[in-house]
């Protein structure tokens, strides 16, 4: 089977949570380009319409649907109404994400509970739903999750105070190879992507206040761009990436090897 073959996604369907915008919208971009149906969620429908249209003017079929992903109880009803419109759920994007900057000494619970409630609680029951409803039946599935590069180390505290996401992103990394070990037997895959700094409603501020300090550590010398997660992306949802499981990738430019 020649490459394109192995990465070609027609015929699939992809749920991409946090769709809308940002990196979310980029790896819904790239599953598109391949031929993937999406179904994106975020919790406004005006943004997801958006998405939805802007999908659209590069060929590619999408649907939005409105869920917060920091409401476990809301999720297993949108996984339903998916999966009654597609008839399947092939790949699973696990990419909506909460942050919270604060002096570890400092954090307030409410942050703590918010970060965690959506960027490991919520993708673990999208996970599950996703898992028990349509993947493990079909004995086929791919699951990424978008944790960080701030899941695979410390950040400097001079830059980054975020105790809650860096538990997180270290957290859903762990979940992963373990839906990755208990799941494979079922032909699915789980894996992680570890984004350094790319410009985003989430990382904007940061790049504005500490850029060239950033910068200075990555041996590419600059940010992430609009189309560095789109190969990944594809790769890890496709049947090239069919024996890749149970890992954590970064996409970083080389900022967390010095």
């Amino acid at each position: 089977m020649s490459v394109k073959q192995l990465m070609d996604l027609s015929g699939r369907v992809a749920i991409v949570t946090g769709g809308s915008r940002g990196l979310g919208l980029q790896m819904a971009e790239g599953l598109g380009e391949m031929g993937a149906k999406l179904a994106l969620t975020a919790r406004k429908q005006d943004e997801l319409d958006e998405a939805v249209a802007h999908l659209a003017s590069q060929g590619i079929e999408a649907t939005g649907w409105a869920c917060d992903i920091g409401k476990p109880e809301t999720i297993p009803a949108v996984v339903d109404a998916i999966l009654a419109k597609y008839g399947r759920i092939d790949v699973l994007v696990n990419n909506a994400g909460a942050s919270w900057g604060a002096p570890a000494e400092d954090h307030p619970l409410k942050g703590w509970s918010k970060v965690l409630d959506v960027n490991m609680t919520g993708a673990f029951v999208m996970s599950q739903e996703v898992a028990k409803k349509a993947m493990i039946p079909a004995k086929y599935g791919r699951i990424i999750v978008t944790s960080s590069v701030a899941g695979l180390l410390g950040n400097d505290s001079r830059i980054f105070n975020t105790v809650a996401y860096n538990a997180s992103k270290h957290g859903v990394i762990g979940m992963m190879k373990q839906l990755a070990s208990e799941w494979g037997k079922y032909g699915i895959t789980a894996n992680a992507i570890c984004p350094g700094v790319f410009p985003s409603k989430m990382a904007n501020g940061l790049i504005e206040a500490s850029g060239p300090e950033l910068l200075a550590g990555t041996p590419n010398g600059r940010f992430g761009n609009d189309e560095d997660l789109k190969g990944l992306a594809v790769l890890l949802a496709s049947n090239a990436g069919a024996h890749i499981n149970g890992q954590a990738i970064a996409i970083d430019g080389g900022a967390c090897i010095i």
